[in-house]
């Protein structure tokens, strides 16, 4: 059975690393590789990168970890988006494993 996966976009990558750290201590989860973007209104946000984190596990846990991440991203810099896709396909899986942070 595929893992839920749980999806917070946070402003840089302090916050990100906190939401991380946060989100493994409150939930049986794993993390999948961080992403970045840095959108085009970069300069007018509090950080001018958003990252990714994302969450490995149950349903139950991943939406633990959501909440856990949250509050810890939100103490730093801020909470961009926050989702959960219980049961991803496997084009979805397949796209998870990209990341922005391999990219120039």
């Amino acid at each position: 059975m595929a893992q839920a996966v749980g999806f917070l976009e946070v402003y840089g990558l302090v916050a990100a690393f906190a939401a991380a750290d946060a989100g493994c201590k409150a939930a049986n989860v794993t993390l999948e590789t961080f992403d970045r973007n840095k959108p085009a209104n970069a300069d007018s946000l509090p950080v001018p990168l958003l990252i990714t984190v994302k969450y490995r596990g149950s349903v139950e846990d991943v939406k633990a970890a959501l909440e856990a991440g949250k509050a810890a991203a939100e103490k730093i810099s801020g909470v961009v988006a926050v989702h959960e896709i219980a049961a991803p396909t496997s084009d979805t899986e397949k796209m998870l494993k990209l990341s922005g942070f391999d990219k120039d």
